[in-house]
């Protein structure tokens, strides 16, 4: 059913980026996913996350039907809009069965190296997929401060339906995956920001049991080196790039379900 541009997709969430203010749109965030009735990936923007109702505030890996149309400002192929009020939670896939479910729906996609992302991304403007990468490591350094007074700006002008909510705070550090791609003799290795969600929401609960940011940072470490594994989980990542600076990608989260044993 189409509606004034708009379509219904039923899309099953995979990313969730961690909240970010805009002075256009407020507190939002961009979330991703697979369209399940077209196995292609999509990228959903703006989304005021925390300004939803109760039973709109999906999780990853839940799947949602919502109002989308392709977006006017953004180019990339796989970049739509979502009418907020239109989002309907379908059904959530847990991590029974060592994710089968999981595994079902997102393995039904096209997996690729993020060498070959990079060469799409030349010619088809590809901005969006998942790749299976080796020899992970993990590194931080410490961010530059952002804009204080943009930031307050953001907060300090809420729309008619934004909630009352504490202004979401900036993390004061990167946090990246090093790897090489999977069957790419020559691959050189990348580099690649985290912005998932779950890693900086981590630094903020975590520093209250491990008070000593040497300790914290070495935590979320162990943690996300031992997310990507190898000899514990079938690991990709999701990798995706940035509106402003298409040639620069991120690594949005990572799907890991658990090996045999």
């Amino acid at each position: 059913m189409k509606t004034s541009g708009f379509e219904n997709k039923r899309i099953l969430i995979t990313v969730k980026a961690y909240p970010a203010p805009s002075i256009s749109y407020g507190e939002t965030v961009c979330c991703a996913g697979l369209d399940i009735d077209r196995l292609r990936w999509v990228r959903l923007y703006p989304i005021p996350f925390r300004d939803l109702d109760s039973d709109k505030q999906f999780k990853k890996y839940s799947i949602i039907e919502a109002k989308c149309r392709k977006a006017d400002n953004d180019l990339r192929p796989e970049s739509y809009r979502i009418q907020s009020e239109s989002i309907k939670i379908l059904e959530y896939l847990g991590t029974d069965d060592r994710w089968e479910k999981r595994k079902n729906a997102v393995l039904k996609s096209a997996i690729i190296t993020f060498c070959q992302i990079i060469e799409d991304q030349k010619v088809k403007n590809t901005s969006l997929g998942l790749i299976k990468p080796k020899d992970v490591s993990f590194e931080f350094k410490k961010r530059p401060p952002e804009d204080v007074k943009k930031r307050k700006r953001a907060y300090a002008q809420p729309g008619i339906f934004d909630k009352q909510k504490e202004e979401i705070e900036e993390i004061p550090f990167h946090f990246y995956y090093r790897f090489r791609c999977v069957s790419e003799n020559n691959c050189p290795g990348h580099n690649l920001s985290i912005i998932d969600w779950e890693i900086n929401q981590a630094f903020r609960t975590w520093r209250i049991k491990y008070q000593d940011e040497k300790v914290l940072l070495r935590k979320i470490e162990e943690r996300w080196l031992r997310i990507a594994d190898p000899t514990r989980n079938d690991v990709f990542f999701y990798v995706g790039n940035l509106h402003r600076f298409q040639n620069v990608f991120t690594v949005l989260g990572v799907f890991y379900p658990p090996l045999l044993k």
